[in-house]
């Protein structure tokens, strides 16, 4: 029985949340489906991962200064030096390099690994901090992986410069479509938020951390002039809550801009808004801005890697330079008063299908099967 292994730093937030359309695809071809990971529920036990025959609590950390990483190569490479894997596919910046560090032995005895790259740290614009640490770390690891797969066109440029036979472009993780066509009905929705029937709902959606960049987002919101009625909502938490609610209330929005958490209903929410607005600094391949997309919004976001693979310029939506609180204030501007919003989400809708779970199964499996005929 062939056998692949998937290694990644944590469970829940990502094999959990990415990859278990691709463990399931190996376990319908027959094979030996394993992964190694930290188990990061709350309550362990709650750990349960579909298609997997075995799971290895690996304690990796995601800074690489941390030592519990030399533990976790460890108990990886003792793993790996007592089971062969055809495939090993790891994934997560901390998880990939532990993964191939610990591999160079199985690669030897014929294992493949691939490596996907959800967003390289250092790209257009990063610290140079990020260049000469992860830049030469990529590079030297390239030589001991057979395929690294990029989600976006910046990374995959960046990718042919390193010492690895194979770079492969995939649009991502796969989004299920069939997931964002159902909702709540948008009227309940919108009234359970305590928005007006005839307000515009601006929406975000991602961590509260500073690279999200919501406090350029707060000042572009609270500069809109129009007479339409507005609120900017916020989903998701992170260490920058109290200091954003410290911002709107300095800006006196407590009535237009809320925080609202850790939310379930995302596709609901996405049914409900007018405008999806994303702000951020640095992604590899948004999620959030393919399931709003999904949902058929315009977007108004950062010009970054990974917003332009997705948002063409006034057919899906509006690009802004992420420093440019005046420009997030006219792109959203226009999309409250536009009438185009929805060609534009017409445009999102189609456009996306091409990012879909089935699109890049497919794509992902074709990948698979000529790593396995030795075609790398």
């Amino acid at each position: 029985m062939k056998k692949v292994l998937f290694v990644a730093t944590v469970v829940q937030l990502h094999i959990a949340r990415f990859h278990i359309p691709y463990l399931k695809w190996f376990h319908e071809q027959g094979w030996q489906v394993d992964v190694a990971a930290k188990n990061d529920y709350a309550h362990p036990e709650e750990c349960v991962i579909p298609y997997c025959d075995h799971f290895y609590d690996i304690p990796f950390a995601r800074s690489p200064f941390d030592s519990s990483n030399l533990r976790a190569f460890k108990m990886l490479k003792q793993r790996l030096d007592e089971t062969h894997y055809d495939i090993i596919h790891c994934h997560t910046p901390m998880g990939a390099v532990i993964a191939r560090l610990a591999a160079r032995k199985s690669r030897r005895a014929g294992t493949k690994v691939i490596y996907t790259a959800h967003g390289f740290h250092f790209y257009r614009g990063a610290p140079m901090k990020n260049w000469l640490l992860y830049y030469p770390a990529e590079r030297f690891l390239a030589r001991w992986t057979d395929v690294i797969l990029t989600m976006n066109r910046e990374d995959e440029q960046a990718a042919h410069k390193f010492p690895c036979p194979r770079i492969e472009y995939v649009p991502g993780v796969g989004i299920d479509l069939e997931k964002f066509s159902r909702h709540q009905p948008r009227d309940a929705v919108r009234a359970a938020l305590g928005i007006p029937p005839d307000a515009v709902f601006i929406l975000s959606v991602g961590e509260l951390i500073a690279r999200k960049n919501y406090n350029v987002a707060i000042e572009a919101v609270a500069a809109l002039d129009t007479p339409a009625d507005f609120r900017f909502y916020i989903a998701g938490i992170g260490d920058k809550e109290s200091q954003l609610r410290q911002h709107i209330a300095d800006k006196g929005l407590e009535d237009k801009i809320k925080l609202l958490g850790f939310r379930s209903d995302i596709p609901d929410l996405l049914h409900a808004a007018d405008v999806f607005f994303f702000p951020s600094l640095q992604e590899g391949l948004p999620v959030a801005v393919m399931e709003a997309m999904a949902c058929g919004l315009p977007i108004v976001c950062s010009r970054i890697r990974g917003n332009t693979d997705l948002i063409d310029e006034g057919l899906g939506g509006y690009l802004v330079d992420a420093a440019d609180t005046a420009g997030f204030t006219q792109a959203l501007t226009q999309c409250i008063t536009s009438s185009s919003n929805a060609d534009m989400a017409a445009y999102n809708r189609e456009k996306i299908v091409g990012f879909s779970e089935e699109a890049v199964l497919e794509r992902m499996a074709n990948i698979y099967r000529t790593t396995m005929n030795g075609a790398v």
